[in-house]
């Protein structure tokens, strides 16, 4: 695709990457067939091709009306349309680069604004965990909208820190949101880890991996968060505390996950943080991507437990952002656990997507009826996921148990004869 950008995009990193970005789309429209909004809307300008035309004549020029914001605010981000691509178009870089520009030059209305500041400032404060409690307190009395925002409160089980120590560490983010809404995932990948030897070290001042600023188009911010955690983690990174050296940085949240993995991306032109970012990419593994060398330690642990029905639903941030796909199913398996994915569909995304379920919420609730009926066939016990937004907002829409992997393997490791 040739393109002729505008003065004020010529000669500018952003103007640079995004014409490199739209020289190999082909026009081809393969991306359609799984874009989820298009499915749902049928409009071309709500897929991934026309949201393309609508940034490329952005920047050759053309004035973005408030109508080019909205097609662009729904677009899930769900990265489906680069699996499909044949030529490896990196959308959602340009995506990022188009909503940035538009989110400059279309005024949104305030209570969009107002939205938007309490999503970003709120989901990433301190203030959450105290807010979230109090939610749970009052969660009877909240309307359906909130109460689906709001867990029931964690088990005493959820704060049970193994005290091992083990030559082998890693390190885990624990999230803005995961310590308050669910904290059992967290103390579960620490549980797990333990009984394969592995030690899980905690940087306490990180905290949001930048995910919710930067989707939210307050770019330095999310730089800013990246930086923040870099910083807390290097000292684990170079063995500079008592605890020792971690061999990898681990993410039991996919959409962590794939945000930490693009750092180097995101600070490649800093000279203070570009070399580290590229280190902590590097060593930044999705937990499932452990679970090949947990196997050996785990399998003997679980000999004879009875197998435990689970569907499981791939993170599009896992499948689609981090290209990992068959891992989590396949080691669940060998540990004897009966895992099914959904027979249609099972790359669609389930309507999550960070803060898209508050923001969409008609389209997102649509995609997760649809996700759970394709689901329902299979009739599980549980239904599990990687991602804590994925799980949240499922939940929200069934009363079959929607866990973490890692939760379901930490419960039958606690469960098994000894």
């Amino acid at each position: 695709m040739q393109t002729q950008l505008a003065p004020e995009f010529q000669g500018t990193p952003e103007g640079a990457e995004a014409e490199a970005i739209l020289s190999r789309c082909v026009h081809c429209g393969f991306c359609t067939a799984t874009c989820p909004t298009y499915q749902l809307l049928g409009d071309e300008l709500d897929g991934p091709r026309g949201r393309i035309y609508l940034i490329k004549q952005v920047l050759e020029g053309a004035t973005p009306t408030r109508s080019t914001q909205l097609h662009l605010d729904r677009c899930l981000t769900c990265r489906n349309c680069e699996t499909t691509c044949p030529s490896g178009v990196q959308y959602a870089q340009l995506l990022e680069i188009g909503r940035g520009i538009v989110e400059a030059k279309v005024a949104r209305p305030k209570q969009e604004q107002a939205v938007r500041w309490l999503l970003k400032e709120g989901l990433t404060s301190p203030a959450f965990k105290p807010a979230m409690k109090l939610g749970q307190l009052v969660r009877p009395l909240l309307p359906t909208r909130l109460k689906d925002k709001v867990p029931a409160p964690s088990s005493a089980r959820a704060h049970d820190w193994p005290t091992r120590v083990h030559a082998r560490k890693v390190g885990l983010l624990l999230g803005c949101v995961q310590p308050s809404m669910a904290p059992n995932i967290n103390s579960a990948t620490a549980r797990v880890l333990d009984a394969a030897g592995i030690q899980t070290l905690v940087a306490e001042s990180a905290g949001c991996c930048g995910a919710i600023r930067s989707h939210l188009n307050d770019h330095a911010g999310g730089l800013a968060d990246m930086r923040c955690n870099i910083d807390a983690w290097w000292p684990l990174v170079e063995g500079m505390t008592e605890a020792g050296k971690i061999e990898a940085l681990v993410m039991n949240a996919s959409g962590c996950g794939v945000t930490v993995k693009e750092y180097a991306h995101a600070l490649r032109d800093d000279p203070d943080y570009a070399v580290k970012a590229a280190k902590i990419s590097a060593l930044t593994r999705d937990l499932s991507e452990l679970l090949p060398d947990l196997l050996p330690a785990l399998k003997p642990l679980l000999k004879g437990k009875a197998p435990h029905k689970l569907a499981y639903h791939p993170p599009c941030t896992l499948q689609h952002g981090q290209q990992l796909r068959g891992g989590v199913e396949a080691g669940l398996r060998e540990l004897g656990f009966e895992v099914q994915l959904a027979s249609c569909d099972s790359h669609l995304c389930c309507g999550s997507a960070g803060t898209y379920s508050v923001l969409q919420a008609k389209l997102s609730k649509q995609l997760r009826d649809q996700k759970l009926q394709a689901l329902a066939p299979l009739h599980a016990q549980t239904i599990v996921s990687g991602n804590i937004g994925c799980i949240q907002h499922l939940q929200s829409g069934t009363t079959t148990p929607v866990r973490h992997w890692v939760e379901v393997l930490d419960q039958a490791l606690s469960e098994a004869p000894q």
